[in-house]
C-alpha cells in the first residue's frame, strides 16, 4: 500500500493539539501544574488517572497503560486503523464519538461517490477523488517531479490522480448492506478488484476522456519501486481499451501526431511543448478507436515515439503498417538505443530542444526513397524551435543517427502562415474596442472577438466573461474566467478546431483581449473606489425653497408632529420625534441608536416605515434579516452616516455582537483568511467605517442587556384609547378625504427628504455641557448620558439653518460648527423623561402597565387577590402576555401566589400607586442654567469668540456677563403623560455628581 510520508505524520503529532481533541471527545480537563488531568474513557475510574501534557503533545493512563500522540488517541477513542485516524485528522477531525469502541464499522469520513449513481458517473466521481488526492500527496507530486512531470497545469489539465488507498477508507465497511452493494459496483467497473483491494492502489492515475469529458480508459503507474516480485508497474482498467488520450489536442494538430508508447512519455512531450501528442496502450495498443479519431481530425502524418528497444521497434513496425495502409504517413522518432521519451528528455536538457531535434530527424518508415522536404517543426510544436548549433549534450551527439528530414511521400504540405511576434511590451498598449454597456468587441483581420459580462467584474483577480470568437463563417463561445489558464487553454483548443485557424495565432490574439479587459476592468475598480459624496438628486427651485421654510421654522419640531399626524400615524407624539431625531443623528459622528419595542399587531412597523419614509431613500439601508458575518463583509463605506433598518430584532440575532460593536465602537474590523493569485493562505483585513443609525423593532419583552444599554427603547402605545384612534383613521382612509390626505402625503415625504439632504454634517457644540446633571447611581448610566448629549446635538443639529454657523482655525481644515441652545437642552429634558425615564425603570412598559391595571383593580378591596382570568377579562391583553408579565412581577415580589381549588390565584404585595407616568430624575432645571452667571472668557482662541458664542446666551447678544431668562418649550406627550409628577420625584438624587452640580445652580 501507499505509504504516508513521514513528515506529514510528523506534521500531525505537532500541529494537531492533543488537549483539543480531548475536549472535543466531551472530557473535562482540569490543570495539575504545567499537565491536564482527567478520567480515563478507556477504563471505569473514579479519580483522574489519565495525564496530558502539552509541552510534548503525549498522554499516559496510570491505570490502564494507554499512551501516545494524537493518531494514538483517535485510533483508540474512535476504533479506527492507523491511516484511518490520519484521514480522519487531516479532514479536521469529523465525527468524533462520545463513547469508546472497540472498532469502529461507520465511516466518519464524507463518501466521495454518491451512491446512486450509474456507473460511468461513479466512475468520473472516483476519477475526481484520485485528482483530489494527488494535490495533497506529497509523494504522488514528488514522483511527478522526479518524472520532470512539472508542468503547472499538467495535474489539472488532464486530471492526474492517486491511489492512495484511502478511497476504501470513506465507504461503508463490506459488512453492511451499503459497503457491500457499493463495491460490487466499483468492482464491475474495474476500480476494485474480487479480492477487495483498490485496483490502482500505489499508483499515479491518468484517466482517458472521451470528447463529453466522461473517463473511458484509466492508465495507472506504480509510483514506487520496493514491490513484491510479479507485481505489474502499468495497469489498466480490465476489458478491451476504449479511447484515445488527448483528443483535443489531436484535433489541433493541424495534420501531424506524435503517437507515443506510454502514457508517461506522451506526457513528457506535452510538458516539453509539444501539444499534439498522444499515445498508445503499450507496444500493442494501438487500436480502431486510433485510427478514428486520425481520420475524424485529418491526421497525414504520424510521428511514432515508440521506445527505443525490441519490443518498441516491433510495436513501431506494427503500428506502421496499419497506419500507411489507412493512408497516414508514418515516420519514427529514433531515441538512443535502450532509451524512451522520458528518459531522453531528463538526461538531455532542455527537453524542447533535444525532443526537437529527434522530431526534426525522425526517419522514414515507407518502402522506397525518402522524397524531399522542408522540416515540418512548425506542425509539431506550440513555438518555434531554434536548430541548435551544435548537439544539445555529447549523448545526442553520439547516439542520433543522421536522418533524411520529413517529408510528405505524394503532397508537399505548404509552410504555415508565419505568425506576428508578440513581445511583452513594458506597458500594455491599449488595443481599439467597441464599447457599449453590454458587450465589447475587439477585431484582429477578419475574427471578431466579443465580451459580456465583464461590469460585474469588480474583484481584482476574477475576470469571468462571457466570450465569442467568430468569422463570418463559424464561431467558438463560452463562458469561463479568463485568469484560469486550463480554461483558456480549453477555449484556444475548441476556437481553433471551430473556425479552422492555428492555436497559436489565437493564442496572441486572446493575450490582447486579456490586456484589454483588465485595463478597463482597472478603471471601473478605481471609479467604484472613488470616494462617493452625498448623492444629492435635483430639487426645484421652489422645492429647495420649501425644504428650507421648514428648516428655518421657529416651530420646526411640532411641524414634525403634525406631519406626521397628516401622514396617517395616530399618536404616538413622543415616538415619532425621536424616531425622527435618531435618524437625523446619521450625520453626527457619535449618532442615536433605537429599537421600537411592542407586542405582535401593535404598530412597531408602522412607526418605523413612517420616520425611515421622511429620510432620504439612498442614506436608508433596510435588511429583513442579517447572517453573522454579513456586517463585515459590506463595502467599507456603505453603511457610513446611513441608517440601518432591520425589520425584527430576532432577525439579525447572529449579527447582534457586530451591530453593537458597530454602534460603540463606530467601525468594524475583521481578519479572514483568503487566498493571494498564486493560491496562498494569506490573512486580509475588512473594514467597515461608521458611523451608523441602527434602528430596528422587536416583539420580545426582555430585550438584550447589551443592546438595550446602546439604544433608546421606544414602546409603542398598546392601550384602548389608541387603538380606538387607529380604527377611525383606518376607516377615514377609505373616504374621499382620507383619498385627498393620501395624496397630499406623498407631497409632505418629499418635503422632509429634501430637507434631511440639505442638512449638512456639521459639529455642535453646548456651551453649557459642563453644567448639566444626570443620574450616576449605576453604572449604565455612562450610556445613557451619552444618549442624553446626544439627543441634545442632534436638536441643535436639526435647527443649523436657524443658528449662524462658525468657523474654528484648525490646521489646513478648519472646523465648522454650532452650537445648542437653552432650548434645545429643555426640549432634550422633555424627551429624557420619556425615552430614558423608561429604559431605566425595572419593569419594562407592558409590564408596568399590568402593574397599573392591577393596582386600580385592588382599589377598595380588602384581600387583593385576583385570577388571572379575571384580569384577562377586564384588560382584553391575550393570556399568554399576561404570564409574562405576571411572573415577572413575582419575580420582583411585587405579587405573591397562592394555590386554590380552582387554580391559581395573586395577591397585590406592591404599596405604590403603580402610575406609568415616566420620568427621569437628576436633569437640572434649564431655569437654572439661564440664570446662571456665565464666564464668556472660559474659552476661545487667541481672544476671538468663545466656542460658547462671546456675550450670546440663548440667542440674546450682549457685551460681557448676561443674565437671560428662557421660556422652556414643552412638548406634547401622551396622554398618560399628563399629570404632572409627584414632587419627590423631581427632585435631583443627592448623590456624586448630581448633587454637587445641584447645589452649584442654587
Amino acid at each position: 500500500m501507499a505509504r504516508i510520508a513521514a513528515a506529514e505524520l510528523e506534521r500531525l503529532k505537532v500541529e494537531v493539539s492533543l488537549v483539543r481533541l480531548i475536549e472535543d471527545a466531551g472530557i473535562v480537563l482540569r490543570r495539575q501544574g504545567k499537565d491536564w488531568a482527567a478520567c480515563c474513557p478507556f477504563h471505569a475510574e473514579d479519580t483522574a488517572s489519565l495525564i496530558v501534557t502539552p509541552e510534548k503533545n503525549l498522554f499516559h493512563c496510570f491505570g490502564c497503560g494507554a499512551a501516545g500522540g494524537p493518531i494514538d488517541w483517535v485510533m483508540k477513542r474512535n476504533g479506527v486503523s492507523f491511516r484511518h485516524a490520519v484521514e480522519l485528522l487531516r479532514e479536521g477531525m469529523p465525527g468524533i464519538v462520545e463513547g469508546v469502541v472497540k472498532h469502529s464499522t461507520v465511516r466518519a469520513l464524507p463518501p466521495p461517490v454518491a451512491f446512486d449513481a450509474d456507473d460511468q458517473a461513479l466512475l468520473n466521481q472516483v476519477v475526481d477523488y484520485y485528482h483530489e488526492t494527488l494535490k495533497q500527496s506529497p509523494e504522488a507530486l514528488a514522483y511527478l517531479q522526479a518524472r520532470g512531470l512539472s508542468h503547472p497545469e499538467l495535474v489539472d489539465r488532464f486530471k492526474l490522480g492517486y491511489a492512495n488507498r484511502t478511497l476504501g477508507l470513506r465507504l461503508p465497511e463490506k459488512t453492511r448492506k451499503a459497503g457491500a452493494e457499493i463495491r460490487a459496483r466499483l468492482e464491475r467497473i474495474g476500480i476494485y478488484r474480487d479480492t477487495g483491494h483498490e485496483h490502482f492502489n500505489g499508483s499515479l492515475v491518468v484517466p482517458v476522456l472521451d470528447e463529453h469529458g466522461n473517463v473511458v480508459e484509466i492508465y495507472g503507474r506504480k509510483i514506487l519501486d520496493n514491490l513484491r516480485a510479479g507485481t505489474p508497474k502499468h495497469l489498466y482498467l480490465p476489458g478491451p481499451h476504449r479511447g484515445v488520450w488527448n483528443l483535443p489536442g489531436i484535433a489541433a494538430a493541424g495534420g501531424e501526431i506524435i503517437l507515443c508508447e506510454a502514457l508517461i512519455d506522451a506526457l513528457t512531450f506535452w510538458v516539453a511543448g509539444f501539444r499534439n501528442v498522444t499515445s498508445c496502450y503499450g507496444v500493442e495498443g494501438f487500436t480502431e478507436d486510433h485510427l478514428a479519431a486520425f481520420r475524424r481530425h485529418n491526421i497525414r502524418r504520424v510521428l511514432i515515439a515508440f521506445d527505443r528497444d525490441e519490443a518498441g521497434e516491433r510495436g513501431a513496425a506494427r503500428v506502421a503498417d496499419l497506419a500507411m495502409a489507412a493512408g497516414i504517413e508514418c515516420f519514427r522518432i529514433q531515441f538512443p538505443k535502450g532509451m524512451d521519451a522520458n528518459d531522453y528528455a531528463q538526461k538531455v536538457t532542455p527537453a524542447a530542444k533535444s525532443l526537437g531535434v529527434l522530431i526534426r530527424k525522425a526517419a522514414w518508415l515507407g518502402k522506397g526513397e525518402t522524397p524531399p522536404a522542408a522540416p515540418m517543426s512548425e506542425l509539431v510544436t506550440t513555438a518555434p524551435i531554434a536548430e541548435p548549433e551544435s548537439a544539445p549534450s555529447p549523448l545526442a551527439a553520439e547516439t542520433v543517427p543522421a536522418a533524411p528530414p520529413i517529408a510528405a511521400k505524394e503532397e508537399i504540405l505548404p509552410p504555415p502562415p508565419s505568425l506576428p511576434a508578440s513581445p511583452v511590451p513594458d506597458a500594455p498598449q491599449e488595443t481599439p474596442a467597441e464599447i457599449t454597456e453590454q458587450e465589447i468587441v475587439l477585431r484582429f483581420g477578419d475574427r471578431r472577438w466579443r465580451v459580456r459580462g465583464l461590469p460585474k467584474n469588480l474583484a481584482v483577480g476574477v475576470l469571468k466573461v462571457n466570450l465569442m470568437v467568430a468569422t463570418e463563417e463559424s464561431f467558438h463561445v463560452d463562458t469561463f474566467d479568463l485568469y484560469a489558464a486550463r480554461a483558456r487553454e480549453h477555449f484556444l483548443v475548441r476556437a481553433a478546431a471551430e473556425l479552422h485557424v492555428p492555436e497559436q495565432m489565437l493564442k496572441g490574439e486572446l493575450g490582447r483581449v486579456l490586456l484589454r479587459l483588465e485595463q478597463l476592468q482597472d478603471a471601473a475598480v478605481a471609479k467604484a473606489l472613488e470616494p462617493q459624496g452625498p448623492v444629492v438628486p435635483a430639487m426645484t427651485d421652489k422645492e429647495r425653497e420649501a425644504a428650507l421654510g421648514l428648516l428655518r421654522a421657529p416651530d420646526l419640531l411640532a411641524r414634525i408632529a403634525a406631519d406626521f399626524d397628516s401622514c396617517g400615524v395616530v399618536g404616538e407624539a413622543t415616538n415619532k420625534l425621536v424616531g425622527y431625531l435618531a435618524a437625523t443623528s446619521r450625520k453626527l459622528d457619535r449618532p442615536l441608536a433605537v429599537v421600537i419595542q411592542s407586542s405582535s399587531a401593535a404598530g412597531k412597523s408602522a412607526l418605523m416605515d413612517a420616520v425611515l419614509a421622511f429620510m432620504p431613500e439612498e442614506e436608508t439601508v433596510r435588511y429583513s434579516a442579517m447572517t453573522g458575518q454579513s456586517l463585515f463583509y459590506m463595502g467599507e463605506t456603505n453603511l457610513k452616516h446611513r441608517i440601518l433598518a432591520i425589520a425584527e430584532e430576532q432577525g439579525a440575532a447572529r449579527a447582534a455582537y457586530a451591530l453593537k460593536l458597530l454602534q460603540s465602537e463606530g467601525e468594524l474590523t475583521i481578519a479572514s483568511t483568503g487566498t493571494d493569485a498564486a493560491g496562498n493562505l494569506v490573512t486580509q483585513e475588512y473594514r467597515v467605517e461608521g458611523p451608523t443609525v441602527l434602528f430596528m423593532t422587536t416583539t420580545a419583552i426582555d430585550i438584550d442587556e447589551e443592546l438595550m444599554n446602546r439604544c433608546l427603547v421606544l414602546s409603542v402605545d398598546e392601550g384602548r384609547e389608541q387603538t380606538r384612534a387607529i380604527h377611525a383613521r383606518q376607516r377615514a382612509r377609505r373616504t374621499l378625504d382620507g383619498l385627498m390626505a393620501k395624496a397630499a402625503k406623498d407631497a409632505i415625504v418629499a418635503l422632509h427628504r429634501h430637507a434631511q439632504l440639505l442638512l449638512r454634517p456639521l459639529a455642535v457644540v453646548n456651551p453649557y455641557a459642563d453644567r448639566l446633571t444626570f443620574l450616576d447611581d449605576r453604572t449604565r448610566t455612562r450610556r445613557d448620558h451619552e444618549k442624553y448629549l446626544s439627543l441634545i446635538d442632534t436638536i441643535a443639529l436639526l435647527h443649523q439653518h436657524q443658528r449662524p454657523v462658525k468657523t474654528l482655525p484648525l490646521g489646513d481644515r478648519p472646523l465648522e460648527y454650532i452650537e445648542a441652545t437653552l432650548e434645545d437642552i429643555a426640549t432634550a429634558n422633555n424627551l429624557a423623561h420619556d425615552v430614558l425615564g423608561r429604559s431605566l425603570d425595572e419593569l419594562p412598559p407592558q409590564t408596568r402597565r399590568v402593574l397599573a391595571e392591577i393596582v386600580v383593580q385592588a382599589k377598595g378591596k380588602p384581600a387583593a387577590r385576583f385570577t388571572r382570568k379575571e384580569l384577562r377579562d377586564r384588560t382584553g391583553w391575550g393570556d399568554t402576555q399576561l404570564k409574562v408579565h405576571l411572573a415577572r412581577l413575582v419575580e420582583l415580589e411585587h405579587l405573591l401566589v397562592h394555590r386554590t381549588g380552582r387554580g391559581f390565584e395573586y395577591e397585590l404585595l406592591y404599596d405604590g400607586d403603580g402610575a406609568i407616568t415616566p420620568h427621569l430624575s437628576g436633569l437640572i432645571d434649564v431655569s437654572q442654567l439661564a440664570v446662571h452667571r456665565y464666564d464668556d472668557e472660559r474659552s476661545g482662541v487667541n481672544g476671538a469668540q468663545s466656542a460658547s458664542g462671546r456675550g450670546a446666551v440663548g440667542g440674546v447678544s450682549g457685551a460681557g456677563r448676561t443674565v437671560i431668562p428662557v421660556t422652556i418649550p414643552t412638548m406634547p406627550r401622551a396622554s398618560a403623560d399628563a399629570a404632572e409628577p409627584p414632587p419627590e420625584s423631581r427632585a435631583i438624587r443627592r448623590n456624586g455628581a448630581a448633587a454637587s452640580y445641584a447645589q452649584a445652580a442654587r
